[in-house]
């Protein structure tokens, strides 16, 4: 951001200019959202608390009672900043939490996406005092604009405006959950300064990978939209239906889940009787060249068979991968399987972990999920969907997205079957694992939102084609 706002200013926009949309935007958002009162806007040392000073301008001059309450001496301030307290008329005081008193609303002003460490004195003691609705400009005092950690001390926000982009402190938790109502507002810097800085995060949306999906051909055969082969748990056999009732609501011409034995390929014989079920070995089925795409993990439990078919499977392929077109997805208990062990993953498409099974391979996650997806998708060459309410997805060579579109109804077992099948259906027709990991993340949070309070996991593959109707 620091970037953009110094490429706007280089071609030809000025910086006071930019301030004064900056608080311009949030005076509108507050002005649309509550009734007149007396606000206290707390200013910080830098240009966010410049923006506090033109927030304050703006509402005093509508008849909104104001006072800034400054986080150091305003003859201190600098630049931009200098110029916007030098307009303000209206009254300043410390910034201690008697400031507070008789506030209706609090403008929290004091420290942007930029802060590095924790708050603490006088700022920290003041936001804690806080005990009416509040706005945050740019991000919440405290929430890191990088990884949305809380340095130190943050308050709970009704009401967040930021500037041109959102962070990833708006988007990674808990930093989304203290900003309230995210706005994002336009203020004027120009789209053009994005291509020489070649953005390698992105908010998950259908923009990201729409026109990647697959598509439909008058002249499509089963085998043309791909073969999925689903390595089936012996007793955990649910897993596997749900990864494959997704792959094939997603379009994927034939699903085949291994059985392993016997037993256990008669009860998925008695299940859905558009999935081909086979007993037949792993060998067997490497050696037909139209079983492009591989799940392994749904299902499997931990134990000797886990470990000899992800084995057998990424050793099959790894020599030949990109010459056959071949792909493997890792879900679950192969994954686990691998525990301290990241480089016996090598060769695998995609990696569906949830933090825990994250932890037993790479370590832990840590304050920065963004980078520790980036450091396993570095470590092991294949795209890595790590799991959570905040789902981060990344790919070996640096891009990530991060999706928000994931509701707490889809906090029930089975969903991560439903999210990885629908993942390697995408990628048996040919889509690139980074994008169908995306677009799966994305469709499995619209199939819940339509669900809603009940959600389970097998009410989802269904609603995933209309989810992508469309795109």
């Amino acid at each position: 951001m620091g970037a953009a706002d110094r490429a706007a200013i280089e071609g030809g926009i000025d910086g006071g200019a930019l301030m004064r949309s900056a608080g311009r935007a949030v005076a509108r958002e507050i002005m649309r959202r509550f009734t007149p009162g007396r606000v206290v806007v707390l200013c910080g040392p830098g240009n966010n608390g410049g923006d506090g000073f033109v927030i304050a301008t703006y509402l005093e001059r509508v008849g909104w009672p104001v006072t800034v309450a400054l986080l150091g001496r305003a003859e201190a301030l600098a630049g931009d900043a200098a110029q916007a307290a030098r307009l303000w008329r209206g009254p300043i005081a410390p910034l201690l939490p008697a400031a507070l008193d008789g506030a209706r609303l609090v403008v929290d002003a004091l420290f942007g996406a930029g802060l590095a460490r924790p708050i603490a004195g006088d700022a920290a003691a003041t936001l804690a005092a806080v005990r009416v609705p509040l706005v945050a400009v740019d991000l919440p005092s405290g929430v890191s604009g990088l990884t949305g950690q809380v340095l130190g001390t943050a308050p709970q926000a009704a009401l967040t405006v930021t500037f041109f982009r959102p962070k990833p402190g708006h988007l990674l938790l808990p930093g989304r959950l203290l900003c309230g109502e995210t706005v994002v507002a336009d203020i004027g810097i120009p789209e053009a300064v994005l291509g020489p800085m070649a953005p390698r995060l992105f908010l998950n949306t259908p923009a990201l990978w729409r026109e990647d999906l697959p598509r439909r051909h008058a002249r499509d055969s089963k085998y043309a939209r791909g073969h999925l082969t689903i390595i089936g748990g012996v007793t955990m056999t649910g897993a596997a239906r749900l990864a494959a009732a997704a792959s094939r609501r997603v379009g994927a011409g034939l699903v085949s889940i291994a059985a392993g034995d016997a037993p256990s390929a008669a009860i998925y014989r008695a299940a859905e009787p558009g999935v081909l079920v086979t007993e037949a070995s792993i060998a067997t089925l490497l050696a037909d060249p139209r079983r492009n795409a591989w799940l392994v993990g749904p299902g499997l439990a931990q134990g000797e068979r886990t470990n000899a078919v992800l084995a057998a499977l990424l050793a099959s392929l790894h020599a030949s991968l990109h010459a056959s077109g071949r792909a493997v997805v890792v879900d679950a208990d192969a994954l686990s399987a691998c525990a301290g062990a990241p480089e016996r993953l090598a060769g695998a498409a995609l990696l569906t972990p949830h933090a825990g099974e994250f932890a037993r391979i790479f370590g832990p996650v840590g304050d920065d999920k963004v980078a520790a997806a980036r450091r396993a998708a570095a470590a092991t060459g294949a795209v890595v969907l790590l799991k959570g309410a905040d789902t981060v997805i990344a790919a070996p060579d640096g891009r990530a997205a991060i999706d928000a579109n994931a509701p707490p109804d889809l906090a029930t077992a089975g969903t991560g079957d439903v999210l990885a099948g629908a993942a390697a259906g995408l990628i048996a027709q040919g889509m690139n694992p980074f994008k169908a990991a995306s677009a799966a993340a994305w469709a499995l949070g619209e199939a819940a939102r339509e669900t809603g309070a009940g959600t389970i996991a097998e009410d989802l593959p269904p609603l995933l084609p209309r989810a992508l109707a469309g795109l």
